[in-house]
């Protein structure tokens, strides 16, 4: 029985150790990101408009004027945006902060947002379609481009167009494979009349086109499915203190920020979801 309490008493006194190691660790790690020489970020490496390693998105911009009023050195962990991106990057403490994600994600401690933006939908200025919304019945017949998952193939769903559709998929390796950007190309072409993207996509792909391109924020539909988004960048949880010195720099940099966005032709929203004039 000796034996047996002095087992227990160890095995408290190991679990009390470890409960103060990780109380010690969590405090150190709030720490981290602000006592770092370089600013370590988390990003796609082939994600046009948004991010590449030739640093030529706009998250990759506005991370710079971030990192220029800190003084630091930008060092980036580059992982494909999709599954498994947070948990091999930002969990495994790879970098300190994630250059753009919606503030819908469970997964980390968002920052504040710095734009919001609304799907599109996309067509030709010759093709005589004037709608502002996809409930409008000029669009039964037309042949309509979604990429799969996203919110507007439930509203496609939900308008019972699901005949019309060319569908794309929705996760791709995008060094060789852009959904986005083919959706736009078969408007451009034809081949399509009207296509439903994520609106920086639309914006930035469909300028690598000649034909003239419409692109409509969807903010007139009647639907709960959502289609405008807030986008942030995000720290872990438990940095609450480097959140708030980036929420600092976003503030003071926005509108230095909304210049780059509106240099992509990022489609961007007032706080009440209507869109910004350009």
């Amino acid at each position: 029985m000796r034996n047996y309490r002095c087992g227990i008493v160890q095995l408290v006194k190991v679990l009390l150790v470890a409960c103060l190691a990780g109380n010690v660790y969590a405090a150190g790690s709030s720490r981290q990101a602000l006592t770092t020489t370089v600013l370590r970020v988390c990003a796609d490496p082939s994600n046009l408009p948004f991010s590449n390693d030739k640093l030529e998105g706009f998250e990759n911009k506005v991370i710079a004027l971030i990192a220029d009023r800190l003084g630091l050195e930008v060092q980036y962990t580059w992982f494909p945006q999709t599954v498994g991106f947070v948990r091999n990057t930002l969990r495994m403490r790879d970098c300190d902060l994630i250059s753009g994600i919606t503030t819908t994600s469970e997964l980390v401690q968002n920052t504040n947002p710095y734009y919001h933006s609304a799907y599109v939908m996309v067509y030709r200025k010759d093709s005589g379609i004037t709608a502002t919304s996809m409930s409008k019945m000029e669009l039964k017949d037309k042949k309509l481009g979604v990429i799969a998952g996203t919110p507007p193939a439930n509203l496609i769903a939900q308008q019972g167009l699901l005949k019309n559709i060319k569908p794309y998929q929705l996760v791709a390796d995008t060094r060789h494979h852009i959904p986005a950007r083919e959706a736009i190309s078969d408007v451009a072409s034809g081949l399509t009349d009207v296509a439903f993207v994520w609106g920086p996509l639309a914006a930035f792909h469909a300028r690598e086109f000649d034909a003239e391109l419409v692109l409509v924020p969807m903010v007139n539909e009647n639907t709960r499915t959502r289609l405008t988004f807030r986008v942030s960048m995000a720290v872990r949880y438990n940095e609450t203190d480097w959140k708030h010195k980036i929420n600092e720099e976003l503030t003071e940099l926005g509108p230095k920020i909304n210049d780059i966005l509106r240099s992509y032709g990022v489609p961007l929203l007032d706080e009440k979801g209507q869109p910004l004039d350009l």
